[in-house]
């Protein structure tokens, strides 16, 4: 199985969209909709696919902000972990699996930047990490809803204990480069560097 994987730059926050199919079946998910909606819509038509799932890594408004028109448009049901507070058609759990054609992503729950985040895990090929893991950063950690401690655990006990071979695809396009790998990250990220709860909370939050 070779599963298509388009990163789409939209909008004007520097955000990813993701369409993931599997070409034999056309079945399709699309992973955070928000701006530039008609790039998605010619993408799925131009490789007729189908789109079955529109999938939100978190809730923040710069990643569903498209979630109605694409569910409009396309019937895709709307997948959110169960957390999230909006309206959605599938709520989802750390562990559960998500079907699109032969293609079986694995929710992994991941909260620190918001109480609803997770990251999608592909076997032994990629990671979507939305904004728990950028290219060189984490997501941020003083919104509503944010918790530095939670993030803590999310990226030392899930994301840097994942094979470090996997491809990492994020929710923005902050860092030098627009995917990396676990391996890597876990080099050179500087928050991904190993030091204490206690020393993570520093450098996050500025406090002892």
């Amino acid at each position: 199985m070779n599963p298509a994987v388009l990163q789409i730059a939209v909008g004007p926050m520097a955000n990813f969209t993701y369409i993931v199919a599997d070409e034999e079946n056309g079945e399709a998910a699309v992973i955070d909709p928000s701006w530039d909606l008609d790039k998605i819509f010619q993408t799925l038509k131009k490789n007729s696919w189908r789109a079955k799932y529109i999938i939100n890594t978190h809730t923040h408004f710069d990643h569903v902000i498209g979630n109605e028109q694409m569910a409009e448009v396309t019937g895709a049901k709307r997948v959110q972990h169960k957390n999230s507070q909006l309206e959605k058609d599938i709520a989802v759990s750390d562990g559960d699996t998500i079907e699109i054609g032969s293609i079986r992503l694995r929710v992994l729950y991941t909260p620190g930047h918001s109480k609803d985040s997770i990251c999608l895990l592909l076997d032994d090929q990629f990671v979507f990490t939305g904004d728990t893991l950028f290219v060189g950063n984490c997501g941020r950690v003083d919104l509503p809803g944010s918790d530095a401690k939670e993030m803590y655990d999310s990226l030392f006990n899930r994301l840097a204990k994942l094979d470090e071979n996997l491809i990492l695809y994020p929710g923005h396009n902050y860092g030098p480069t627009s995917t990396s790998t676990i391996g890597h990250e876990k080099k050179t990220n500087s928050v991904l560097q190993p030091r204490s709860k206690q020393e993570f909370l520093e450098l996050m939050t500025g406090s002892e």
